[in-house]
């Protein structure tokens, strides 16, 4: 009871940093113009340094095995991901297909799940949480980004290899196979900055969702987007650690991380790229609060 406890209250302080955010457009704390730069802001700073901040614990002989096996399944899950939003998402037109898509294949697996797997299973839980999300993290900049640009082929490559984040996750990757030290006082100031992601990037959104009606959060290809990212997914890997006999804690943190909710990016990459914007807020917060559900849910079955 104190794990579903846990995993409620870290999804409800999403929700009040979403509240924050719709309460300084209505006052006009930040107008469209704030919340453009406010983008710019998180996307090439702030979600550099939390990634990178995210490669800071060291891989040790006795957890190799195990994190080996997180990074297999998180890879197959995130492929699998990419091909279900190739096919599944066809009926829809191309600005909402492309937010479908990358919605599908990116979850918010950092900004939530990180905080909440830190929350139900420690330190312990958080090690192989972070080689978890790395193979969501390099598709996330490179498909998903894909998913937005509108540009020839060798640009768009062009594009998402020297984005910020690609290079901060094999800037971290380098530092986590070479073992490379780093000042206390730099570490800290880049985790310090990685940290305001979170509620920063949760208070844009909540500006986008200012004039938004409620029932207009509701609609049947949402649901659909929701069934397959919060349900679909999970059970599909549920199935995968079950049949490869993962232990109790791995399976745990593996779960919590597939079955969160649509990734906070997809509304910033749609406000960045010309995407339809609202409909990406409105898939954030419909499986951000339909997620208050399922996760606990799926951890029942573990």
């Amino acid at each position: 009871m104190e794990g579903f406890q846990n995993m409620v209250n870290a999804q409800l302080i999403l929700l009040i940093y979403l509240g924050v955010g719709m309460y300084c457009r209505k006052k006009d704390l930040i107008d469209p113009d704030t919340k453009k730069k406010l983008v710019d802001f998180i996307l090439k700073i702030t979600l550099p340094c939390m990634i990178f901040n995210s490669f800071n614990k060291p891989l040790t002989p006795d957890v190799l095995r195990k994190t080996a096996l997180v990074f297999v399944v998180s890879a197959c899950l995130a492929l699998l991901a990419y091909l279900c939003g190739k096919v599944l998402y066809n009926r829809y037109p191309a600005e909402r297909k492309s937010i479908l898509q990358y919605c599908t294949l990116v979850n918010n697996s950092g900004f939530l799940g990180m905080p909440m797997v830190s929350a139900v299973y420690g330190a312990e839980g958080l090690l192989f949480a972070s080689i978890f999300i790395i193979p969501n993290r390099i598709m996330m900049w490179t498909a998903g980004l894909g998913l937005f640009t509108q540009s020839d082929f060798k640009t768009k490559c062009k594009n998402i290899l020297l984005n910020p984040c690609i290079i901060t996750v094999f800037l971290g990757l380098a530092r986590r196979i070479l073992n490379v030290p780093f000042p206390e006082f730099l570490d800290k100031a880049v985790g310090n900055i990685g940290a305001i992601t979170s509620p920063l990037s949760m208070m844009v959104i909540g500006t986008m969702l200012v004039g938004v009606s409620w029932k207009s959060l509701f609609e049947p290809s949402i649901f659909y987007l929701t069934a397959v990212r919060l349900i679909g997914l999970p059970v599909i890997g549920l199935v995968i650690m079950q049949a490869l006999h993962f232990d109790p804690l791995l399976t745990g943190v593996s779960l919590i991380l597939t079955g969160m909710p649509a990734g906070s990016t997809s509304a910033l990459l749609a406000a960045k790229y010309g995407a339809d914007e609202d409909y990406a807020s409105r898939c954030i917060i419909t499986t951000t609060l339909i997620s208050l559900i399922t996760v606990p849910v799926l951890t029942l079955f573990i």
